[in-house]
């Protein structure tokens, strides 16, 4: 496999969108209190464009496969920031390209952050293990204000430069 992971260009959000769409729909969050609702949801190169919100993708043969971005947590403190929309096809996932796309979010977001949130949904066990390899500890309580209600597992993880 030959991927390149990148900053997202404005001919990837259609991409991007898609994937995203269709693993809401594959988990069941096609749903109020979702990304699925996002206003935002299609703009990422508008929306990820600072030092401080970045998105990036992993392409293979002009096509993408993944992406994953971060934020500031909205409504939490500003060392906090937020791991956003990370989703990859069906196919790509245990490939190692969602270990590339955390690896890269966590060490900008390390430059900027103290500590790292996200939220998931309750059925992507898969998902919750990813987490946990990288590092991340599952919170009783939502933080900040995503949105995001119909997410029902939140993690945390403390950043470092060596992520």
């Amino acid at each position: 496999m030959s991927i390149t992971i990148r900053e997202i260009q404005s001919r990837d959000n259609a991409a991007v969108e898609r994937i995203i769409r269709e693993c809401l729909l594959e988990f069941g969050g096609n749903r109020e209190g979702t990304a699925w609702f996002d206003p935002d949801l299609g703009r990422f190169s508008e929306i990820y464009n600072s030092e401080e919100r970045k998105y990036w993708v992993a392409e293979e043969n002009g096509i993408i496969l993944g992406g994953v971005g971060i934020a500031p947590l909205e409504g939490a403190d500003p060392k906090i920031c937020e791991l956003q929309k990370m989703y990859c096809l069906s196919e790509a996932r245990g490939t190692g390209v969602a270990h590339e796309l955390i690896k890269i979010a966590l060490e900008t977001a390390a430059e900027f952050y103290e500590l790292c949130y996200l939220e998931t949904f309750g059925n992507m066990i898969a998902a919750q293990k990813f987490y946990k390899k990288h590092g991340f500890t599952r919170i009783d309580k939502p933080l900040g204000n995503t949105g995001h209600y119909g997410c029902d597992v939140m993690f945390i993880k403390q950043l470092t430069i060596d992520n």
